[in-house]
């Protein structure tokens, strides 16, 4: 699973790709038909804005989530890959 991480307007420090890089490794248990992830890590004003489109085996997912803390967008971020992951996980199962 490859990981490209962009930063518009945010300077990507190496605390910032640890996090991402530990939060999408755990997106494998559920699913390990990953092949690539680009994340986006945005601010606009006071808003931290991260963005995520994944290319699976069978399709594609993409998720946005704003917050004031980075940390914090990532966390939600992934809360909604996760869910959206699953689903197509089973999705592939029922067919």
């Amino acid at each position: 699973m490859q990981i490209n991480l962009t930063g518009r307007h945010v300077d990507i420090t190496d605390s910032l790709k640890d996090y991402v890089d530990s939060k999408f490794s755990k997106l494998e248990r559920h699913f390990d038909h990953i092949n690539n992830i680009h994340v986006i890590l945005n601010v606009e004003k006071l808003l931290q804005i991260a963005e995520a489109k994944i290319h699976l085996n069978g399709g594609e997912i993409f998720a946005v989530h704003e917050h004031n803390d980075m940390y914090a967008a990532i966390d939600g971020l992934m809360d909604k890959l996760d869910r959206q992951v699953i689903k197509h996980k089973e999705k592939l199962i029922r067919h």
